[in-house]
C-alpha cells in the first residue's frame, strides 16, 4: 500500500496553480497583443487595397502575438528591468519598456534569422533582405515600443497597488461628479 506524502500533494497543487496563472498572464499578453496587431494589419489592408492589393494575414497577426507574448513571458520571468533600482513607478515602467523593448528586438532579429535558416538563407541573405524593408521594420518596432508602453504601465502599477488591488478599483463603482476622492474641488469649496 502506498502512502501519500502531503507535501508532495500540497506541492502538485501549486505547481498547477502557478502553471495556470502563467497561462492565464500568456493568453492576457498574447490576446493584448493580438488586437494591437490586428489593428495594424487592418490599416496596412486599408493603405495596400488603395493600390489595388489584396492583404490580410490575420494567421500573421495571431502568431506573432502567440511569439511575442512568450517573448514577453521570458522577460517576465527572467525579471529583464525589474531588478533595476527605480525611486518611483513611473522610472519603474520606463526602465521596464526599454529593456524588455531592447530583449524583444534582439530575439525578433533572432527569430528572423532562424525562419530564413529554415527557408534556406543564409544570415547575410536573411539580414540583407531584412536591411531592404527598414523603414517598414522601424515602423514595426516603433509600433511596438507604443504597444509595450501601456502593457507595461498596467503591470507595473498593479505591482505597486498590490495584489488585486487594481483589479479592484477597475470594477468599483464610478464615484459621481463632487464626490469626495474625484479629483476635483467642489465649486461651494473655492
Amino acid at each position: 500500500m502506498t502512502s501519500r506524502n502531503p507535501s508532495s500533494s500540497g506541492q502538485a497543487s501549486g505547481v498547477k496553480a502557478r502553471l495556470r496563472e502563467e497561462l492565464h498572464k500568456y493568453l492576457v499578453v498574447s490576446g493584448y497583443l493580438y488586437v494591437c496587431f490586428v489593428a495594424i494589419v487592418l490599416f496596412k489592408m486599408a493603405v495596400l487595397r488603395d493600390a489595388g492589393i489584396a492583404y490580410l494575414p490575420l494567421g500573421f497577426a495571431a502568431a506573432k502575438a502567440l511569439i511575442l507574448g512568450k517573448f514577453l513571458l521570458i522577460g517576465e520571468v527572467a525579471h529583464v528591468g525589474s531588478r533595476v533600482g527605480a525611486r518611483t513607478v513611473l522610472q519603474r515602467i520606463v526602465r521596464r519598456v526599454a529593456l524588455l523593448f531592447a530583449m524583444l528586438i534582439v530575439l525578433v532579429v533572432i527569430e528572423e534569422l532562424l525562419v530564413g535558416w529554415f527557408h534556406g538563407h543564409s544570415p547575410a541573405q536573411t539580414l540583407a533582405e531584412y536591411g531592404h524593408r527598414l523603414p517598414e521594420v522601424l515602423a514595426m518596432q516603433l509600433l511596438l515600443l507604443l504597444i509595450l508602453v501601456p502593457l507595461i504601465a498596467v503591470i507595473e502599477v498593479n505591482r505597486a497597488m498590490g495584489p488585486g488591488a487594481l483589479r479592484d478599483l477597475l470594477r468599483s463603482p464610478v464615484r459621481g461628479h463632487g464626490d469626495q476622492g474625484s479629483g476635483t474641488r467642489d465649486e461651494s469649496t473655492r
